[in-house]
């Protein structure tokens, strides 16, 4: 029987060595590592599908590393997958992986507290109280919509929304839309806003580093890899002079850059800079407008920072994601940083037994990352069943 088979739920409470919360990619990695370190675990995850975050995506989205670096441990894509694959694909790809891996998630288990006693963790989901040695959080970094308020919003007569909800242009065409943010995804619903016959404007607060996916032919991710990842600042200084002639000077257009480069924004802020897929190209040829930072809505559209105030049909807010464990997890002050995210990844916390996998977005990939953090987990708690085994663990 497999080690992640479903139960029945009104077993409760559970015993089991581990468990995994989240069935995306990080959950699976997990699953697929403690499978071969013969660890008990089981994997619970809220919504209905693995990789659900995918499933709800914008159509266009593509990865933006490479699938050679992207695969999550023990299994590449397929031969035929493109270099960046897509949504669809990367769906296709993990229900495969939980298929030759035999990971079987327990399905719209919404995890409702969690807490350590006695040794033990004890978590209630909806249907089913666990207890378990061990506790791996794979929920990620897009957990809960980030949702700024202006004020005037209760007023705006055009369409609002996050995007994480945003699909495609098709519903926008030939309508005025305000991209709040310019982040990754920001960048690519305005790149697909206007290529679907939007009129497209940009709000930006602050100074934005964009590369170039594939600069020379060669992904920006693999010249991460090898990067000397201790001399951040040396490399943007080295670099600087190619982002400028294969993006542009994008200060007349209303960007500006922050005090440091790309490199230095990603090892030392944890804040992957904008990889360009052709938004660049449209903000050049001021297809893509640019905007400051909003200061209120008004019924027609927003007033902005500066005073000046224009209308709009529809705001894209590209205002990023909170990992919200807090909402579960009452001790995560002890294991968070002041922005909600793990203090520490792929290793083990403050708090006995709990791990985090799949939160730190580097600039060598976070599939990358979460297949290196996932190895070192299983091997962790594998060394420590080892040497001081629970008798009460059992295999499911």
């Amino acid at each position: 029987m497999s080690m992640s088979a479903t139960h029945d739920d009104s077993i409760t409470p559970l015993r089991i060595a581990a468990l995994v919360i989240g069935a995306g990619p990080a959950g699976l990695a997990i699953g697929a590592c403690l499978h071969r370190a013969h660890v008990p675990f089981r994997m619970v995850e809220a919504g209905g599908h693995v990789g659900e975050a995918w499933h709800h995506r914008y159509a266009r989205l593509h990865l933006h590393t490479v699938k050679r670096y992207s695969a999550l441990p023990f299994m590449p894509f397929p031969t035929r997958t493109p270099r960046y694959p897509s949504r669809e694909q990367v769906i296709a790809y993990l229900e495969t992986y939980a298929r030759h891996f035999d990971l079987h998630p327990s399905f719209r288990q919404s995890v409702l507290s969690t807490r350590y006693q006695d040794g033990e963790w004890e978590t209630v989901t909806s249907t089913t109280t666990y207890r378990s040695r061990f506790l791996i959080v794979c929920t990620g970094g897009n957990r809960q919509p980030i949702i700024p308020r202006w004020g005037g919003e209760e007023d705006f007569r055009g369409t609002l929304l996050h995007s994480g909800v945003y699909d495609r242009a098709a519903p926008f065409r030939g309508q005025r839309v305000l991209v709040v943010g310019l982040g990754n995804s920001g960048a690519e619903i305005a790149l697909d806003l206007c290529e679907g016959g939007a009129e497209t404007t940009i709000a930006v607060r602050g100074g934005v580093n964009i590369v170039p996916r594939d600069p020379l032919g060669i992904p920006i991710q693999v010249l991460s890899i090898f990067a000397p990842s201790a001399r951040p600042q040396l490399t943007d200084v080295l670099m600087r002079p190619l982002w400028r002639r294969l993006v542009g000077d994008l200060r007349p257009l209303g960007l500006t850059t922050p005090p440091y480069g790309p490199a230095v924004s990603g090892t030392v802020h944890g804040r992957i800079p904008v990889i360009d897929v052709g938004t660049a190209r449209l903000l050049q040829a001021r297809r893509i407008r640019v905007r400051g930072a909003i200061a209120q809505f008004t019924a027609d559209g927003v007033v902005f920072t500066d005073g000046s105030e224009a209308p709009f049909d529809a705001v894209v807010l590209a205002t990023g994601f909170h990992p919200a464990l807090d909402a579960f997890l009452p001790q995560a002050a002890a294991v968070t940083d002041e922005r909600g995210y793990p203090l520490a990844h792929g290793q083990s916390t403050a708090l006995p037994g709990l791990y985090f996998c799949g939160f730190h977005n580097v600039p060598t990939g976070l599939l990358r990352e979460i297949g290196r953090e996932a190895k070192g987990i299983s091997h962790a708690i594998a060394r420590q069943m080892a040497t001081a085994p629970e008798e009460e663990e059992q295999r499911t």
